[in-house]
This record gives structure tokens, sequence and C-alpha cells, in this order.
């Protein structure tokens, strides 16, 4: 969840300077409400076919969606790698997940990474059967991966509603052709641009996010963003991550939703946040967050407290959505991080999820317009 390395920051003062807010034209949606209240469960699949049960607040065992739908989310964010060496989180995977997803009337965001693991902005790491290729040939391999998983999903009668070209690409995807190196956006462009053709191909009313997580500071933000325009990347939401023990205060969050929406005149959408409701662990792998914030305890309360506060701030700032990551991923043995051992590997995400370690939900938490 890092920013920029130090030699980008360096450059931060020209790249920010490039036009002034007034210049700029206005953004596309009026403040005032959150259209997407969603979730990302992209591990809720595997936990169900282990077996998993979820429970809502009154302890009746049901179907996660509907639970989460009762709670008041409309959109499902489910990622799509390559060839992860687990199967799960593969297109075949994905397209039979959002059959349950459109069937249960919750619109669908596709993730993608470009990447048979995770990717994140300290890991961009191509899939093996691109590792050999070069900029021109991975423009050619993000065009048609796209068009292919994306007209997979319309030829099913499940076209996705919003793609991610990327996840949170802070310097780039595709490593390291793909990453933003001297401040060159040149490779990276191409890139996105190849993404962005093909979704409009495939279905011309699928919006495309380009998702960092910059939430941190105007400086990065602009620097990305600014970046990509220069170089002529379309793109029709601009999605941000947020969690705030590494991206700082509402308040800063505040600024840099409207200094992005009013820049770029786009559409913002906070693509993750989440917030611990324990200290606790669940199993032998460690918590990826231990710690919390100011104001809100690491209780059911407090990340009830501070989801809500994260949407009302979104929302006063002008996004139009909010997606919270991972809240089905609780403790279940054999759902483990990595894709290249998910049997034996652990969650760090445990204590994360909005769901305890028996599978009941947060009584507490509402996704709200």
């Amino acid at each position: 969840m890092s920013g920029p390395t130090r030699a980008v920051k360096a450059a931060l003062a020209l790249a920010t300077a490039v036009l002034p807010l007034a210049a700029l034209t206005p953004p596309v949606s009026a403040a005032g409400s959150l259209s997407m209240l969603g979730a990302d469960v992209s591990t809720a699949q595997r936990a169900l076919d282990l077996g998993a049960k979820y429970y809502d607040a009154s302890g009746a065992a049901r179907d996660p969606l509907d639970i989460l739908k009762g709670a008041g989310v409309n959109y499902v964010r489910l990622r799509v790698w390559n060839n992860p060496r687990s199967g799960y989180n593969n297109k075949a995977k994905v397209l039979a997940y959002a059959r349950t997803v459109k069937a249960k009337g919750l619109k669908l965001l596709i993730d993608f990474h470009y990447s048979d693991t995770w990717a994140d902005p300290g890991k961009q790491y191509k899939p093996a059967a691109w590792s050999s290729h070069g900029i021109g040939q991975l423009q050619t391999d993000v065009y048609n991966y796209t068009h292919d998983v994306c007209t997979s999903l319309k030829a099913q009668g499940t076209t996705p509603d919003s793609v991610q070209i990327g996840n949170e690409i802070n310097v780039g995807m595709l490593w390291n052709e793909g990453k933003v190196v001297n401040n060159d956006f040149t490779n990276l462009s191409l890139l996105l641009k190849a993404g962005y053709n093909a979704t409009k191909a495939c279905s011309s009313g699928t919006k495309v996010m380009i998702h960092t997580a910059n939430a941190d500071s105007l400086d990065h933000a602009r620097w990305f963003y600014d970046g990509i325009r220069a170089k002529g990347v379309a793109w029709d939401i601009t999605a941000l991550s947020y969690y705030c023990m590494w991206h700082g205060t509402l308040g800063n969050l505040y600024n840099v939703i409207t200094d992005v929406r009013s820049r770029y005149g786009k559409d913002v959408v906070l693509a993750e946040t989440a917030y611990p409701f324990t200290t606790g662990n669940a199993d032998g792998t460690g918590n990826s967050i231990t710690s919390g914030c100011a104001d809100y305890p690491l209780t059911w309360a407090g990340q009830a407290k501070n989801f809500a506060h994260v949407q009302n701030t979104a929302r006063n700032a002008g996004a139009i959505g909010v997606f919270y990551w991972e809240p089905t991923w609780y403790a279940v043995p054999g759902n483990g991080w990595d894709p290249a051992d998910i049997a034996n590997s652990g969650n760090g995400w445990d204590n994360m999820a909005t769901f305890d370690w028996s599978g009941r939900i947060n009584p507490e938490i509402r996704w709200t317009p």
C-alpha cells in the first residue's frame, strides 16, 4: 500500500503543476449519494466450496451475498488472476460466480490484476505465460485477455458493469515493462489504453476504472493521474484504496477525493477499504493489520463506526461508491492467502472481515447510499 518511491517523489512538484484546478472540467455526477455500495468477495467462492457457513445477525444460516445485500450491498467486486495455481479467481471460477452475483440482482465489477497472483503497489508480477513478452506483445496480451474475459461474461448474460484495468497500480503494472520509471508513463499508458479499448469493444456501457492506493496524498494522486492523462489515457472512474492506518485521516481522504474529482472531471470510487474488529488472530498466519485508528476501537462497533465514517466522508466529498475489501474472508481452514498453496496457507485478514470466526456478520455494519 506504499506510494511512489523516493526518486518519484522528487518530481512531484513538476508533475502536479501541469494544470490549475480552475481550468478543469466539472465532475460527472453531482455530490450527495453513493450509488455503488460494494463488497469484494473474491474468496467467498472457495469458502463455500469448503463448506463454510455464513450467518446473519439473527443467527440464521444464509448465502453470504444475501446477507450482504440485506446490509445494503448492491455491487460485487471479483478479482481475476490469469492462471493461479489454486484455480480460484481464474476466468472459469469468475464466470461461475458472476452468474451467482447477477442472479442475486447485484452489479458486477471485475478487477483485472494481470497476474497469476496478488498485484499491489509493491509487486506487479507478469503472468508466467507473458513473462518473456516485451511492451509491444504485452499490449496485445492485455487487449486480448481483457476482451476475452469480458466477452465470455457477456455471452453468459453477466456483462460486467465496471472493470478495473489493473489493481493498485501506483507505479504501474506488468513490471518491469509497465513500471513507471523516471516519471515516464509511456509504457503504462499503452497498456491502459489496450485495456480500455478492449473493454469498450466488448461493452461500450461498461465503466473503466483506473485504481491506485493513492488516497494518502494529493501529491501522489496528482503525480499518477496527471501522468496518465498527459499520455492520453481515457478512463471513466478514478478508483482509490483507503485504509486509515496507512492512508491518513478522513480529512485527508476528503481533500484527495474532492481534488481528483474536480481535477479530472470523473466520478470517484473507493475500490477498497476495511477495518479490524479485533486484535486477535484466528490461525497460524499473522494478521496483515494489527492496529487501528484514533476513535475507532477494534470491536464490532468500532469497525461499523469506521466504515460508516468512511462512507460519509466519501459521500460528502462527492464520490459515488465505496467497496469493503473481503468482508466474507473469515477464518476458514483451506482458504489461504497464497494461490500457490491455498490449502495450507493461512488468512491474514480474519480480523478484518465483517463476519466473525464462526461466520456471523457484524450486526452493526451497514452500506448506506
